[in-house]
């Protein structure tokens, strides 16, 4: 088809302007305007481009002393039709193509969201309307053989097409066809000249059952069949065009795209049954069809030189583009009748025009000035177009065949496997019978035997143990008269050589008073002596006298302990005989025996050396000794003897030790069987110093730590008890592999149910629990050994996160800025911390937070989550 060069050889780039329509300004006396909506608020209207053709070499040589008839503002979307060379009409249009437009700039104006809505399942056409050799087969069909850049609307459509579907879930389908004199003939199967059009009588659509359809997997095959039916279009040599297309020519490809069907696309009954079958549900099937058009070329006969045969193929040609016209001004003014039976054309076109398609039509025109009239009226024609609007609609539907198929190969399968089982199941349960009941008659045999066994046995050992008890009892008593004689002998000489030697003390007190009365006299004899002038050798004196004063004092005070040892020795005498008498010495000895290490096992409260003392007393007693303490009878015992062991806890070398001799066990054990509130606190404390270690939180867990430390919390009123308890549990929360446990056994929820004290240090431990939950959380979902939403999530901690991100208490404010940010890197969590308010702490944390790495760790957990960045775009805010 002869359609003219480029200008100089040279291809001016296209112009990329992409905004919406403008409405001239133009006064209203030479300016003719549609009213057209643009596409972004009402998608269903008809939207027209219009392409220049560039002078042939005729008209180059012929029309040289003439400016063309139009000129184009595309900048404007706006075409200028010259009356004369002083008036011309202004147009506008969605797209005005110059004639250096590429054929590349063309489909994307033209074609390319025609073919996106046929992705999507809906129906668009494509179709080129103009006089002849103005350019609509270039435009619509070039193949590119020669040069790439020259592809066509059809081939471009079928390679974005190609591009965008699975070719083992979707599938093309085209046929290619041409209208000619009134009769639909195939392209690809000539013999089939004559082919019917069937009209659904509920739905309206037009189809076409006897036209051949051909698979498309790949470019290449649908290439070769456009050069195919390209060969059997017929096409004449006019005037106009040496190579006129005296045919329309209708490329129909049909598109089935399967996609995943959405829950709420479903009712809820089939949701039901879906689930009950393996959660298959049908695939939801989009069915599009495109149509690419291109028509035959308007012409007039006394300029086409069209005459004979040719004569007849231009009137039908006419008859039919005069058709398509009428209903296009009918659908244009609203009317109630459109004529779309007067032509097979408008009747293949129905759906393009007023129907349910997107349709897209280039109207080509060429400029020369003889050619002013057909060019005008096509460009009427396309103004008519722009007013047609078509009702959108998706046609898609539940593609139950595929789904019945699978279903079949699945239940074929299900039903031999379950086949296999059940003949498996019935061996085994055979087995199984035949082998109880041999070991029940074997069982019930030798329990016959034992039984009898035993009963002699028992009834042996009876009689024996009765024996001995008896001669037992004898000889406890004969011992216990002996004890009691040979103590009450031992009391009375202990008392009776007390009183002499207190005696004997008394006497020498008074000697000791003479001989202090003597040497008083003495001094008063010395002192007149020394008044009289006495000697120098006798000044000793009063360091004799004060010799002896101090002998007298120490004397007294030994009068003292004797007299307090007597007495005391005396109520042991009393006690010893009430005990002889009621035959009970013995116990009340051992009952004091047993008190005896007590006092070296309480600690000193407030004192700096306390874990030195504690240690020493590790090494003189042994851990195993103080650990049996726990279990005493005595309140104050078990209170010493478990702060004992927490102070050894504290200290990392004694814990491996602790745990070897059980001393985990018997800490476990005080909060499940005592209530006091001292014991339960010391002892949380030191399971919260052992659960440091990794091997042992593994421990605690195994014997059910969390929840007799969930069972104290909920218990514990006491703010350092809840603290201890809340160490422990955050200590455990630092283990990846104890994750769901943690939750499963209610570790989580004790934790924040600790929040209703509302101390500081509570709150600070519940913090850290959180916080390092949350990290372990972060860690197994970017290792990809977890998904799904947080856990904390789940058991309702994040209002109380955001509520305290901000918390004027600076440790439990880090604390709660790092769970954020942990809970924030897994995606799964994002909406749930949108819709919980935890965005804007986000934000804050990213712009105010003290720490750096906190805040930046924030930042790039903002940025990279595609649904904070979205919400964030929406409310306008910027990290």
């Amino acid at each position: 088809m002869a359609t003219g060069g480029y200008r100089n050889g040279v291809q001016k780039p296209p112009n990329l302007r992409t905004s919406s329509s403008f409405k001239s300004k133009l006064p209203p006396s030479n300016t003719r305007r549609s009213t057209p909506a643009s596409l972004a608020a009402d998608s269903g209207r008809v939207r027209v481009a219009v392409r220049l053709r560039p002078r042939n070499a005729e008209e180059l040589v012929a029309d040289a002393d003439f400016a063309d008839c139009v000129e184009l503002q595309p900048e404007l979307k706006r075409l200028k039709l010259r009356k004369n060379n002083w008036d011309s009409d202004t147009y506008e249009f969605d797209e005005v193509l110059t004639e250096f437009a590429s054929q590349k700039r063309v489909y994307e104006v033209v074609a390319k969201p025609v073919v996106e809505s046929v992705l999507d399942g809906y129906n668009g056409t494509v179709m080129a309307y103009g006089q002849t050799g103005t350019g609509k087969t270039y435009t619509l069909g070039r193949l590119g053989d020669e040069d790439t850049s020259a592809r066509g609307i059809m081939v471009r459509s079928m390679e974005d097409i190609l591009a965008n579907i699975s070719p083992e879930t979707d599938s093309i389908s085209v046929s290619y066809l041409q209208l000619y004199m009134e009769t639909i003939q195939d392209l690809l199967n000539p013999a089939n000249d004559n082919i019917s059009i069937v009209e659904d009588q509920k739905t309206g659509d037009v189809s076409l059952p006897g036209a051949t359809v051909l698979e498309i997997r790949d470019q290449q095959s649908f290439v070769e069949l456009l050069r195919l039916g390209e060969a059997h279009r017929i096409a004449a040599n006019t005037k106009l065009n040496t190579e006129s297309s005296r045919s329309h020519a209708l490329l129909m490809v049909h598109v089935k795209r399967s996609v995943s069907g959405r829950d709420d696309e479903y009712p809820l009954e089939t949701q039901n049954r879906s689930n009950l079958v393996g959660n298959l549900r049908p695939p939801m099937l989009r069915k599009g069809k495109l149509i690419v058009v291109d028509l035959a070329g308007s012409e007039r006969i006394h300029k086409s030189g069209s005459e004979g045969h040719m004569l007849e193929e231009a009137k039908s040609i006419n008859l039919s583009l005069s058709a398509l016209g009428k209903c296009i001004n009918a659908l244009a003014e609203n009317s109630s009748h459109v004529p779309v039976r007067d032509s097979k054309l408008t009747r293949l076109l129905k759906d393009s025009f007023g129907g349910t398609s997107r349709t897209s039509l280039v109207v080509t025109i060429g400029p020369s000035p003889r050619h002013r009239a057909e060019t005008a009226s096509t460009i009427l024609f396309g103004q008519r177009a722009m007013k047609v609007e078509n009702m959108l609609k998706i046609k898609e539907e539940f593609d139950y065949k595929s789904l019945s198929k699978r279903l079949e190969i699945e239940i074929d399968k299900l039903i031999a496997e379950n086949e296999r089982q059940q003949k498996v199941y019935e061996n085994e349960i055979e087995r199984i019978r035949l082998e109880a009941q041999k070991r029940v008659a074997e069982a019930e045999r030798n329990y016959v035997e034992i039984l009898e066994e035993e009963k002699m046995k028992c009834q042996m050992d009876y009689m024996e143990s009765i024996k001995k008890l008896e001669e037992k009892w004898t000889a406890n008593q004969q011992k216990h008269a002996i004890n009691g004689e040979v103590q009450r002998g031992a009391v009375n000489e202990e008392v009776a050589e007390l009183k002499t030697m207190l005696q004997n003390e008394t006497r020498l007190r008074k000697a000791a008073e003479e001989e202090i009365q003597n040497l008083k006299t003495q001094l008063l004899q010395f002192s007149k002596m020394e008044l009289a002038g006495g000697s120098t050798d006798d000044l000793s004196l009063p360091e004799v006298l004060g010799e002896e004063s101090r002998q007298k004092k120490k004397l007294e005070e030994e009068v003292k302990v004797l007299r307090s040892q007597l007495a005391q020795l005396s109520i042991e005498a009393n006690q010893a005989r009430s005990y002889s008498d009621s035959g009970n010495s013995g116990n009340a000895l051992l009952g004091l025996d047993c008190f005896t290490p007590l006092n070296h096992l309480r600690p000193r409260d407030g004192s700096n050396g306390e874990r030195a003392s504690i240690t020493n007393l590790h090494e003189q007693v042994g851990l195993q000794k103080i650990l049996s303490l726990l279990e005493s009878e005595d309140a104050n015992v078990r209170i010493h003897a478990v702060k004992v062991v927490a102070n050894l806890a504290a200290e990392e070398a004694n814990q491996e030790k602790i745990v070897e001799a059980g001393g985990l066990t018997s800490l476990l054990m005080l909060l499940r069987r005592y209530e006091d509130e001292t014991i339960r606190r010391i002892a949380a404390g030191a399971i919260a110093n052992l659960a440091m270690n990794e091997s042992n939180q593994e421990l605690i867990m195994a014997q059910g730590g969390i929840c007799l430390l969930a069972m104290t919390a909920a218990d514990a009123e006491d703010p350092q008890t809840l603290r201890m308890v809340a160490g422990a549990i955050a200590n455990l929360c630092g283990n990846d592999k104890l994750q769901t446990r943690l939750r499963s056994e209610g570790g989580i929820k004790a934790l924040l149910g600790m929040v209703r004290c509302r101390h500081p240090d509570v709150l600070s431990q519940v913090a850290r629990g959180i916080a390092n939950f949350a990290k372990c959380e972060s860690r197994a979902s970017s290792q990809g050994t977890r998904e799904g939403r947080s856990l904390l999530i789940e058991d309702g901690a994040l209002p109380w996160i955001v509520q305290n991100a901000n918390n004027e208490a600076s440790l439990i404010r880090r604390h709660v800025e790092l769970a954020l940010c942990h809970l924030a890197q897994h995606e799964v969590n994002a909406k749930d911390m949108i819709s919980g308010g935890a965005l804007w702490e986000l934000v804050r944390i990213s712009r105010d937070c003290s720490r750096e790495d906190i805040r930046a760790l924030a930042r790039r957990t903002l940025t990279s989550s595609s649904t904070f960045q979205a919400e964030m775009r929406r409310l306008r805010i910027e990290v």
